[in-house]
């Protein structure tokens, strides 16, 4: 069987203390009939699970003024929090830097290697805030910090979109949205071809999905 990593399973890893267990796709002919259901907001003193294959982050970066270049790197675990009144909680999110696919293999390579994020011995990133904004039931902003490179930065994640729905495949509550910021790569120290064609700021788009384990 593949061994991707599916919400259902990933809810049951979150009880053993196993978010990263190996979970299986589930197949097409069992996919149910029925739509997924809206569900309000975030419950209050909620504990959600990331799910892996929801939740991604992509990065676009200016190529000599003219195109731009783009990547996309995994995440491996994560949790999301969310405190007594509602309107704020935790998040904290490991992601998987050595997945990173340019859909190139050479680029790969060179992105992989020491000029920028030098994944041999740097293969993790996080994300960490102690804050989520909420307004009217919906995540707005999610101001934390994002760990690259062995560097620590500030830095806030802004909502395009935002919404939970009650999955018919595990029949559990899963919030989640779309989530942008800008930075400049020099920060954590990525500084190679900054003098001849390669941007500075680097535009992340983040998708995310969790699981309402509770």
């Amino acid at each position: 069987m593949k061994k991707l990593l599916l919400a259902a399973a990933l809810s049951a890893a979150a009880f053993t203390g196993s978010a990263t267990a190996q979970q299986q796709q589930l197949p097409t002919e069992f996919a149910p009939a029925v739509a997924a259901k809206p569900a309000g907001g975030p419950a209050k003193n909620a504990n959600y699970v990331i799910d892996p294959t929801h939740t991604f982050v992509m990065y676009e970066m200016g190529h000599y003024g003219t195109t731009t270049n783009r990547g996309r790197f995994s995440t491996k675990d994560g949790s999301v929090q969310i405190d007594g009144t509602g309107a704020s909680g935790k998040v904290d999110i490991t992601m998987d830097i050595s997945s990173i696919n340019t859909g190139v293999d050479l680029l790969n390579r060179h992105v992989q290697s020491k000029d920028f994020f030098n994944v041999a011995e740097f293969p993790i990133g996080r994300f960490v805030a102690d804050r989520i904004d909420f307004s009217g039931g919906k995540v707005t902003d999610v101001p934390g910090t994002l760990t690259l490179m062995g560097q620590t930065r500030p830095v806030t994640l802004k909502a395009v979109r935002f919404n939970c729905y009650l999955s018919p495949l595990i029949n559990r509550q899963v919030c989640g949205g779309d989530f942008e910021t800008t930075v400049e790569r020099s920060d954590w120290g990525i500084t190679w071809g900054l003098n001849f064609g390669f941007e500075n700021k680097v535009k992340l788009l983040v998708q995310v999905e969790a699981v309402n384990v509770q």
